[in-house]
């Protein structure tokens, strides 16, 4: 048996400089099956300028949809792609009762990921000093994490 090239959906790519973990396949998969072959790019993967917040009337719009694309992205965040990991989890809040908004910003992710299909990460193969830092938003309302009623 030789070394494994995909680990659940991973692909490894081994080099003596290191080793790439990627997952194009599975953006690309995303992107067709959602039907976004055709759209536009954006830069970033979402836009602080656009509040988000319950949806206050109570009617869901297309909320399986929503979901399905959101667990997709949960996945794909989870496994190569951090820079979608703030965008998706603070879409993830509004599942169960998304409105036009929630899905405008859901737009706004797919359409980067369709422009950025070949980001990696790449580890190299001596250690490095891996630096951090959060900006957390302490001032965020009670009221944006609330589900629909």
């Amino acid at each position: 048996m030789g070394k494994a090239d995909v680990i659940f959906g991973i692909k490894l790519i081994r080099s003596t400089h290191g080793i790439v973990i990627a997952q194009s396949h599975y953006v690309e998969k995303i992107i067709e099956k959602f039907g976004y072959q055709n759209s536009r790019i954006k830069k970033t993967p979402y836009d602080s300028s656009i509040a988000l917040f319950k949806n206050e009337t109570g009617v869901s719009v297309a909320q399986l949809k929503y979901s399905q694309i959101i667990g997709s992205l949960q996945y794909l965040a989870n496994g190569t792609r951090p820079d979608i990991s703030f965008s998706v989890s603070k879409l993830a809040r509004y599942t169960s009762c998304p409105d036009k908004t929630h899905w405008g910003a859901l737009d706004r992710v797919l359409r980067y990921l369709k422009g950025t299909v070949s980001l990696v990460i790449h580890y190299g193969r001596f250690p490095v000093v891996l630096e951090g830092y959060s900006d957390a938003s302490w001032i965020a309302k009670n009221f944006e994490s609330n589900g629909c009623s």
